[in-house]
């Protein structure tokens, strides 16, 4: 859980939230909520987002369901507090597609007494640990880890499987492209994929030995 509020009222720090998990799992939708509730109570929020990501809209933070709210698109981490200027709430969504200069950014923020809220992938398409996000999970006071639902076995799923054949790290997409699936789904995909990628010749086809 996180607090809103200090205990400590005369400390002027802020702190840091990271929500992560896969593709599908409500990030975005549970960062929107939470700047809402800011929003509702007066506070002076700003949120971010990489330029890169225009899947739904240029200006807003939208969620899969449809959910969307006003965001300013950065093309870098640095440019976050040059704009942040005296906010009481930051959000910043699709952490993982920014430079490692987004953690450093989060930490002076929180440590100017602003409550930060990020939001991202925390693996890759290949299970990997995602640029910036391990960084930021371990220097976040609060983590808030959302599952999706595996298509394939109906459990938690917190694997972004991609569908789509592209090995670019960075791939935007939606469920023609991407897939959660559990790790005993993931796991199984996998290893189907590993085998069909195996160079298995047919034995009539080695030479022996003897015509060697």
């Amino acid at each position: 859980m996180f607090l809103e509020n200090t205990v400590n009222q005369e400390e002027q720090f802020g702190w840091i939230e990271v929500i992560c998990g896969s593709m599908f799992s409500g990030k975005t939708e549970e960062l929107i909520r939470r700047l809402r509730r800011a929003q509702f109570a007066k506070q002076k929020v700003e949120i971010f987002k990489p330029e890169i990501d225009v899947r739904y809209d240029e200006d807003k933070v939208v969620s899969h369901d449809c959910n969307a709210i006003h965001s300013t698109p950065v093309p870098a981490a640095a440019n976050i507090p040059l704009l942040a200027d005296g906010c009481d709430v930051v959000g910043i969504d699709e952490a993982q597609f920014f430079d490692e200069e987004i953690v450093k950014v989060c930490n002076d923020l929180a440590n100017k007494g602003i409550r930060v809220i990020v939001a991202g992938l925390d693996m890759d398409f290949k299970g990997n640990p995602f640029g910036p996000m391990p960084a930021l999970m371990a220097t976040a006071e609060y983590v808030t880890k959302v599952h999706a639902v595996c298509t394939r076995t109906g459990n938690l799923a917190h694997y972004s499987y991609r569908k789509a054949k592209s090995e670019d790290l960075v791939l935007l997409g939606e469920t023609d492209e991407y897939e959660p699936l559990s790790r005993a789904a993931y796991y199984k995909v996998m290893m189907k994929e590993k085998v069909k990628k195996m160079d298995v010749k047919d034995p009539e086809e080695v030479p022996s030995k003897k015509q060697a």
